[in-house]
Formats: structure tokens, C-alpha cells, sequence
């Protein structure tokens, strides 16, 4: 029976390993003592399903992760220097930064 990812992460841990018992897997060795955390990938694995991955859609994830780098070499200097005003601006800039991306994740 073909899955999709959506079916399998609603599934429970015990549907979970009533599938993995029925694959022959080298993989899914001792998947009756495996997390749902640590099962669910390797049964999409074997299963050749595709786990989604977040994407951001409105802003521009690539330049906003330059300016968050960018912000960690200067807080690491006023880290070095010890200078605690600048330190604390540049710390809620990168907080703001990565909030904007989750913010955009779908």
C-alpha cells in the first residue's frame, strides 16, 4: 500500500510498527523499540516516501541568513570586547531575524 507522510505522521506508534513488521529491512532493525521520532523517518525511507521540507515563501530566506552570520561575527567581537549595550542589541536582532523566518515557514 503506498503512503504519503501526511497519513504516516498521523498514524500512532503502534500503526507504526505494524507496518514496519511487515518490510524486510535491514534498516528497520528493532523498530519495536523505536520512537515515533525515530521511526517515521526511516519508514518513509524505506517506503520511498518524500518527507516535506519547510520552505519560507514572502522574504528572502538566503539574505536574511547572510544577515543573521553576519550579526554572530559581531556579537562574538562585542563578546570579545565585552561591551554588554551592543552585545544585547545585536543578541535582539538576530532574535527578531529568525523569528521573521519561522514566522514565513509553511
Amino acid at each position: 500500500m503506498d503512503y504519503t507522510y501526511d497519513q504516516l505522521s498521523k498514524m500512532t506508534v503502534a500503526q507504526l510498527r505494524e507496518i514496519a513488521q511487515g518490510i524486510e529491512n535491514e534498516e528497520l532493525k528493532g523498530f519495536s523499540t523505536m520512537h515515533k521520532e525515530k521511526l517515521l523517518p526511516l519508514l518513509c525511507k524505506t517506503l520511498h516516501v518524500e518527507i516535506p521540507h519547510h520552505h519560507v515563501e514572502g522574504i528572502d530566506k538566503t539574505g536574511i541568513k547572510q544577515q543573521i552570520r553576519a550579526l554572530k561575527a559581531k556579537r562574538d567581537a562585542a563578546i570579545q570586547r565585552k561591551d554588554a549595550v551592543e552585545l544585547r542589541t545585536i543578541r535582539q536582532q538576530i532574535h527578531t531575524l529568525k523569528r521573521e523566518l519561522r514566522k514565513h515557514m509553511v
